[in-house]
């Protein structure tokens, strides 16, 4: 409390410092779709350069215009390329990466609380893509999809992108005539990036605490609040020559535009996209992102404190890990039925899920809950609890409780961004000896030249969350990084766009204070051009403890003791801005007893404007241990045609050498209209038949489903 104090007074004391007032925007009222002559009607707003030099013109003047109707949001961006044959476009597939194409991203905060807002971004070839942000984290997940639609064409100076965003299937606080409202353009051909509000280089698109304000949007409807998404599938599996059908469907009621009830019956998911392997070389579980709709939804809500699952740093601890619904120990569990509850009401926000999932092995059907309600104290603070009951394997009445608390500002010192986080839990009901009780605390001060962080998580020995991602139980876990990362002004470093210097020193230690791991993480020379190639060396020694007998592959046994090794990390990547991208990542060094040698080569090749993509990338790893020697291999090959923005066909194939599995993802996906879609998905999977040396190859999954999905609103 001391330390929350001190900052806090410190913030107080340079408030003054503050950049000026958020800018602010009022939507103009139309009736129905805009057409050319009502889009006059709008002030145009400029966009301003916020990277590399803020404030400063551009080539690419950008202005955006706002209109609205009674449940459609409509923003028109007009961006100016006397180069426009040289934009990147590499996807116009639904839901794909556009972090390296010339794209349009709009972010609202719909209760502007600064807490969590949508996101929706339109790339320069027409692709869409939309997800979700939490404050205090840059990193949106764009796995969730709205209903809504944009229209990109070519004008005489550039290209100009319309997005029409149904109101309807949003959450928003009733009777607030204003949203915390942003808009970016990104150049990467010059790394350039143009906002509306927060032009500083410690600001961020997605920081929901810099918004502007957009008034006018007082008078949404959502008619009768009631949206049904029924689906219709049929599925033929060869191998076991069985064609069967299905139906099913989601029920969305808006008890208040800001407050949802979500029922679903009978769910599927054969349309997620199928995972990317990973090869994994380490004694603990690997973290996959959740990909299904149901429970992508309002997935926001369920963030807990900060810091313990950033997707660009080692994931920590999930107390409500979605994955784990579903699937048990590789085995896919049929869900019967679920109820969501996900939105805000003045100061208090709530995310609560309960599902019933079908028989697994002796038990069944299973009740799980997870639920995380939060109030917020004043603008910068928010308090929260979380529970989760049930065990997806039916086996313990496991429950956990847990506090989080999280202080964030971007003014700190005048303008800059500071984090601080707290959290304690305990698990009950599965009745293991010994500590129940985890805690953490966590601070960020994540800022263009300087990003620092600092963190301590302890976990009890018998702190078990059924429903969480926990890979390393009954440790305590210290973490300081520090990154200072300037930007050249020397005539002789003119090549050179931003230099980063990392360390990173993290240690693992069980509760009885012995070592088990320290790893320290030190990049000596990391450099994005100004061409937009990277070089980056690293090196990191590490010292492994093990308590217990490690098979780090088939066959190769590590024996109890302590290793201390180092290894040396090259990386380099060309522009990302081109059509051709080829980059390789290679680890070399001790490794335990022996040595190791990583490589992680890729190729990326867009044609067609960003219609055809071609990607392959391999991993190989060679161990050559005292125990024995090993080589594991992952391979990873997708191409996909968009006909258009709406229809697309993608085939992702990989192998992973270390179960001898190839796997074949073939998925055609039409977009019909707003929340109307058609999905054809081809699943082929062949493995070794490790007992047969004569059988190579066998299948273990051949099945192709047709499925329907459409959306009405009541």
């Amino acid at each position: 409390m001391l330390a929350f104090g001190a900052v806090a007074g410190a913030w107080a004391a340079d408030a003054s410092k503050a950049s000026a007032p958020p800018p602010a925007i009022t939507a103009v009222k139309v009736s129905g779709a805009p057409d050319a002559a009502q889009w006059q009607t709008a002030p145009a707003f400029a966009l301003i350069q916020q990277d590399p030099h803020p404030g400063e013109p551009t080539a690419y003047p950008t202005t955006v215009r706002v209109l609205a109707d009674g449940n459609h949001l409509y923003v028109r961006v007009e961006a100016t390329d006397p180069e426009f044959g040289k934009r990147s476009v590499h996807t116009i597939e639904r839901d794909s990466d556009q972090s390296n194409d010339d794209h349009v991203t709009l972010v609202l905060d719909t209760f502007a609380a600064q807490r969590s807002g949508y996101v929706f971004q339109v790339n320069a070839g027409g692709g869409r893509s939309d997800g979700l942000v939490v404050a205090g984290t840059r990193t949106p997940s764009f796995d969730w999809d709205g209903i809504w639609d944009a229209q990109v064409e070519r004008n005489a100076t550039g290209w100009v992108a319309t997005f029409a965003i149904d109101t309807r299937h949003l959450q928003f606080r009733r009777g607030l005539d204003h949203w915390g409202f942003n808009v970016q353009r990104y150049v990467p051909r010059d790394q350039l990036s143009l906002q509306w509000s927060a032009i500083s280089l410690d600001a961020s698109v997605f920081d929901l605490d810099r918004m502007g304000s957009l008034a006018g949007v007082g008078n949404f409807e959502q008619g009768h609040g009631i949206e049904i998404t029924p689906y219709a599938l049929a599925r033929h599996d060869s191998l076991g020559n069985k064609t069967s059908a299905q139906v099913g469907g989601d029920v969305r009621y808006n008890v208040t535009p800001d407050l949802a009830v979500i029922a679903t019956f009978n769910p599927d998911f054969a349309e997620a996209e199928a995972d990317a392997q990973q090869i994994n070389l380490t004694r603990f579980s690997l973290f996959y992102p959740e990909k299904r709709r149901f429970f992508l939804e309002g997935s926001n809500q369920f963030a807990f404190s900060a810091g313990l699952a950033d997707p660009d740093r080692d994931t920590v601890f999930v107390p409500f890990y979605s994955r784990r619904i579903g699937m048990v120990d590789g085995n896919t569990v049929r869900l019967d039925e679920g109820v969501k509850v996900i939105g805000s009401t003045g100061p208090w926000s709530i995310g609560a899920l309960d599902v019933e999932t079908g028989r697994f092995g002796l038990h069944g059907p299973i009740n799980l809950f997870a639920g995380h309600l939060t109030y917020d104290v004043d603008e910068h603070l928010r308090v929260g609890t979380m529970l989760t009951r049930g065990d997806p394997t039916g086996q313990t009445d496991n429950q956990f409780e847990g506090i989080d608390a999280v202080w964030q500002t971007a003014t700190f010192r005048g303008d800059k961004n500071l984090t601080l986080a707290g959290w304690a839990a305990r698990t009950e009901g599965d009745h293991l000896p010994g500590d129940h009780d985890a805690w953490g605390l966590f601070a960020q001060y994540p800022n263009d030249l300087w990003n620092a962080i600092a963190s301590i998580n302890q976990f009890g020995d018998a702190f078990d969350p059924a429903l969480g991602f926990l890979p390393r139980p009954g440790t305590r876990q210290y973490d300081v990084y520090l990154d200072y990362r300037p930007r050249p002004t020397h005539p002789a470093l003119h090549w050179a766009h931003q230099f980063f210097y990392q360390l990173d020193v993290q240690q693992f230690e069980d509760l009885h204070g012995n070592l088990q791991t320290r790893r320290i993480f030190t990049a000596p020379f990391n450099v994005d051009t100004d061409a937009g190639e990277h070089f980056e060396f690293d090196w990191i020694p590490e010292t492994e403890v093990l308590s217990a007998p490690f098979e780090i592959s088939p066959g190769v046994v590590l024996p109890v003791g302590s290793y201390r090794f180092d290894r040396y990390r090259f990386e380099t990547q060309s522009s990302n801005a081109r059509p051709w991208q080829i980059g390789n990542v290679a680890e070399i060094g001790t490794f335990y007893d022996g040595r190791l040698i990583h490589t992680a080569p890729f190729i990326d090749w867009t044609a067609l404007g960003g219609k055809l993509r071609f990607e392959l990338s391999n991993e190989t790893d060679w161990g050559y241990l005292r125990e024995g020697n090993f080589i594991q291999r992952l391979y990873a090959w997708k191409v996909a045609y968009s006909f258009n923005p709406n229809l697309s066909l993608a085939s992702f194939v990989q192998y992973d050498s270390t179960i001898g599995h190839v796997g074949i993802n073939a998925r055609l996906h039409w977009i019909v209209g707003p929340g109307r879609d058609l999905f054809l998905v081809f699943d082929h999977g062949i493995e070794s038949a490790a007992d047969d040396p004569t059988a190579r190859l066998m299948p273990v999954s051949n099945q192709f489903v047709a499925k329907l999905r459409w959306d009405l609103s009541l």
